[in-house]
């Protein structure tokens, strides 16, 4: 049975009625421009936060004398960055909103001040950790107060900024990295987030007032810290630490057959297994509810993001590689040459939610964006010593519009499928997902990086174990330190273990394609307000309740048995109508 939903933004004149935004609520002027400003300023630093490192690791572990602790640099980010995501929901919709995104700034710039004054590699160490948790409760609060503040039917055009605004960051951080490292100090990648990050704080502390429909849920405080699920928090950690260290000494420090693998790979599967039966006893104290997971579109976007996520993830780590690396690039040259796929994906993502705000159509643009990444992900693999410009560039450009077509979708949807209540939950699943994609995938891609280059160096250079090639570094400088007659055997090496890392962005990008059929179809436009004001009567003079529609078109749209008519109010007063 096929499936409609028509998301109609209307206005309604009920003034006792908070759990929708009045017109009257919403910023406009330069009130709306320091909010998108600021919002725009913080997605940008919290995402320059997750790749900037990436050109200034050397520097970093020769300060430091730290090899051995790179795996850690950035794993130590994406772990709080994900576990964490759901816990900010929680708190944003458990306090106020301007306050907990205030904190969640205020724990960001805390950990970016401990990376600048790190004294050793372990200190620099928890400083990406806090960062990665400040860095959570400011993607989450981003995309919640612009929903508060852009009215529905300029909220997809708004947040396809937001996210373009992210893989901005995302790609011209290796290349600010560089810069900084070469010319400053690596250090100056954290000092940079101080002054901005503060400018950012200001203008939201000035310019944003929570409307009424964004009050906090009322509930003792008592209550309040029991739905933070610190348990829930405690089992998801644990399970990805147990992981990503298994991926880490695997074939490297360990064999895969040596007890602590084996070890650590069970331990991950059965603390996963914790948490979910955390999750299914504490109900809607959990992290992720498992009532938001009966919203079809919910579970289908959060699995959606969690592939997508990871197929765009990959190649921006290691395309940076390949240029240093194979093609001897120089840091700030390798990001660059990056810019391709930033530019298709930035485009894309702009033009897509401008189209959404003007015919209202969601799922054309989920199926085709995964169709075109798989194929710019599978034609990343053809990349090697020998490419050309041509090639490097196209094939970056089809990888970044395919990802830019569908990415920010589920993040739209989560803000107009649910009341505005549980935007900051659902928000912050989306989010957790799309978090854990690159938590999951990179350490996953990582290991079949450094064990595909142990193999091929053997193969491709006489004399050489591998471990000397990999301890060495990725950049050209290193690579050149080794004799003449090795350089195009490790080169060789190179491309082949790079060719096997990208392959898995190719089914990722393929999965996200598959379940994006399951998404129920959209309809998103508006109403006269004339119709909405007698709609609104309407509903006055029958004493219907919004809340108790909502209940009840979610319970009808899970019954896939019964063909049926439901209306629900989403977010900001949508009208959700199920057919």
């Amino acid at each position: 049975m096929s499936k409609e939903i028509d998301i109609q933004v209307k206005s309604r004149d009920k003034p006792h009625e908070h759990d929708e935004i009045q017109d009257h609520e919403y910023p406009s002027g330069f009130r709306l421009v320091a909010i998108v400003v600021a919002l725009v300023l913080s997605i940008f630093l919290a995402s320059l936060d997750a790749t900037i490192i990436t050109t200034a690791i050397p520097s970093i572990t020769k300060d430091f004398h730290s090899l051995q602790d790179v795996g850690w640099y950035g794993s130590a980010m994406f772990f709080p960055l994900a576990a964490t995501q759901s816990l900010w929901g929680k708190a944003y919709k458990y306090f106020p909103v301007k306050l907990v995104f205030l904190f969640s700034i205020l724990v960001f710039e805390l950990g970016s001040l401990i990376c600048a004054l790190a004294p050793s590699s372990d200190a620099f160490i928890a400083g990406r950790a806090v960062t990665g948790v400040g860095c959570a409760g400011t993607f989450a609060g981003c995309f919640i107060i612009i929903a508060l503040s852009s009215k529905p039917r300029l909220r997809p055009a708004m947040t396809s900024s937001l996210s373009a605004t992210f893989a901005v960051a995302s790609v011209v951080g290796p290349l600010i990295g560089g810069g900084f490292t070469q010319n400053i100090t690596w250090r100056w990648c954290f000092y940079i987030n101080l002054p901005f990050g503060g400018c950012a704080a200001l203008a939201i502390w000035v310019a944003f007032h929570p409307p009424n429909a964004a009050a906090p849920q009322p509930a003792p405080l008592k209550e309040k810290v029991l739905q933070m699920d610190f348990a829930g928090l405690v089992l998801i950690c644990a399970a990805i630490i147990c992981f990503t260290l298994a991926l880490r000494w695997a074939g490297i420090e360990k064999a895969w057959s040596s007890p602590t693998t084996i070890g650590l790979i069970v331990g991950s599967a059965l603390l996963t297994g914790l948490f979910a039966v955390d999750q299914w006893y504490q109900g809607e104290r959990a992290l992720l509810m498992p009532s938001f997971f009966k919203n079809r579109a919910l579970l289908v976007g959060a699995i959606f993001e969690f592939f997508i996520a990871g197929s765009f993830n990959l190649p921006i780590f290691y395309l940076p590689i390949y240029f240093q690396a194979v093609r001897g690039a120089s840091a700030i040259a390798s990001g660059v040459r990056l810019i391709p796929i930033i530019l298709g994906l930035t485009i894309t993502q702009i033009v897509v939610g401008g189209t959404i705000t003007v015919v209202g159509i969601f799922n054309p643009f989920l199926i085709l964006g995964p169709a075109i990444a798989t194929v710019g992900a599978g034609l990343l693999m053809l990349l090697d010593e020998n490419s050309s410009a041509g090639q490097w560039i196209g094939f970056q450009i089809l990888l970044g519009v395919g990802v830019g077509f569908c990415m920010t979708i589920p993040l739209m949807l989560a803000q107009v499928v649910v009341g505005t209540q549980d935007v900051p939950t659902a928000t912050a699943i989306t989010i957790f997902a799309q978090s854990m994609g690159s938590a999951v995938f990179v350490p996953i891609a990582q290991a079949i990086f450094q064990n595909e280059l142990l193999k091929a160096v053997p193969q491709f250079t006489a004399g050489s174990n591998g471990y000397e090639v990999l301890a060495a570094g990725a950049n050209r400088e290193a690579i050149d330190s080794f004799p003449p007659d090795m350089i195009p055997g490790i080169l060789r090496s190179y491309s082949k273990a790079l060719q096997s890392t990208f392959a898995v962005a190719v089914p990722l990008a393929g999965v996200s394609l598959l379940v994006a059929l399951f998404m129920p179809w959209f309809r998103y436009h508006n109403e006269s307000q004339k119709e909405a004001a007698s709609t609104s009567s309407e509903k006055v003079e029958h004493g219907e309740d919004s809340n108790e529609d909502t209940a009840k078109a979610r319970e009808e749209r899970e019954d896939e048995a019964h063909p049926v008519e439901s209306t629900t109010t989403g977010g900001s007063g949508e009208k959700v109508t199920s057919l």
